[in-house]
This record gives C-alpha cells, sequence and structure tokens, in this order.
C-alpha cells in the first residue's frame, strides 16, 4: 500500500496538477469466453505524453503502473490492477486532489465504480447496470467500444444460458 503522506507535497500536488489536465479515469468492458460472467470489468487511470519523463514520475510516485511506447512515439503511463488502484492511485488522489469540476466528477465516479468492484457488482446484472449508468457522462461520454445495449444483451443471454444450465444440472 503506498504511504501517500511520505510523498512531498510539492511533488504530489504537481502530479495532481499534471493528472488534473491530462490524466483519464476509466472503466472497460472486455468481451470473455473464458471468465465465468461475459465480461472483464477493469479500471484504468492513464496518461499519454511524448516525453516520457513526467510518466516516470508517476511511477516512482505512485509505486505502480506500467510505462510504454506506442508506435507513434507517444508514451503511455497506465494502472489497471484493480488493487493498485484501490492502494495507490485512490489514496493519492485523496491526498492531493484536483482543481477542475469535471477531474472531480470524474475521479469521484471512478471511487465509486472501485467500490461496486469490490463488492462484486460487476458480476451481476444489477451491478453492470450500474456501473453502465456511472459510466455514461465520465470523460464526457468519450468513445466506447461497447454500447451499453450490447453490454446488457451480452449479460441477459449469459444469464438465460445459465438458466438453463442450472435447471438441467437440478434434473428440472
Amino acid at each position: 500500500m503506498l504511504k501517500v503522506k511520505r510523498i512531498q507535497p510539492k511533488t504530489g500536488w504537481y502530479l495532481a496538477g499534471f493528472a488534473d489536465g491530462e490524466g483519464s479515469f476509466n472503466i472497460s468492458f472486455r468481451k470473455r469466453d473464458d471468465y465465468s460472467f461475459p465480461w472483464k470489468v477493469s479500471l484504468c487511470f492513464n496518461i499519454s505524453q511524448r516525453d516520457p519523463v513526467i510518466l516516470s514520475l508517476f511511477k516512482r510516485h505512485l509505486e505502480c503502473g506500467t510505462m510504454r511506447q506506442r508506435r507513434d512515439g507517444v508514451w503511455y503511463f497506465e494502472v489497471n490492477n484493480f488493487r493498485s488502484i484501490r492502494e495507490n492511485v485512490i489514496p493519492f488522489f485523496r491526498r492531493f486532489g484536483f482543481l477542475s469540476a469535471k477531474k472531480k466528477r470524474d475521479f469521484a465516479k471512478f471511487v465509486k465504480l472501485a467500490g461496486i468492484i469490490e463488492d462484486g457488482g460487476h458480476l451481476t446484472s444489477d451491478g453492470v447496470e450500474e456501473i453502465l449508468e456511472i459510466r455514461s457522462d465520465m470523460n464526457d461520454g468519450g468513445k466506447r467500444k461497447y454500447s451499453a445495449e450490447e453490454i446488457l444483451d451480452r449479460v441477459e443471454a449469459w444469464e438465460s444460458s445459465e438458466t438453463v444450465r442450472r435447471t438441467a444440472r437440478e434434473g428440472g
């Protein structure tokens, strides 16, 4: 767990300000046929820049995440490990908050989503509906690979097939 009080305030506020303008808090849905649930639901904090120096500071001070360079030369820092998000990213940004109302709002929603996932809500249709509702206006709507309808249709189809399998197992 990140010892957020050990981070120098000057550095913490600098990184928070940088993330306020350039960072992004996201939740993604990935189709998975090898999971017990049809979607892998993941939280992610990321920042991309041409110069990797500041991103290295995030990696060092958050004590988590990965850095990689895309083909176009842009560097990308991301944290998508749930434990690292709960124990490092969220405590860091709780201490070193944001000035912009938009980033404050997105971060509050990100924290709420983390709570739903921690409670297992991402593995139920009601939880997925709640996640999609929260996600709908994060990052100004953003571009989505899968629509809410696609996600819910796949969950409903999975639930129907689970009911059929359960009934068959029970001999009914």
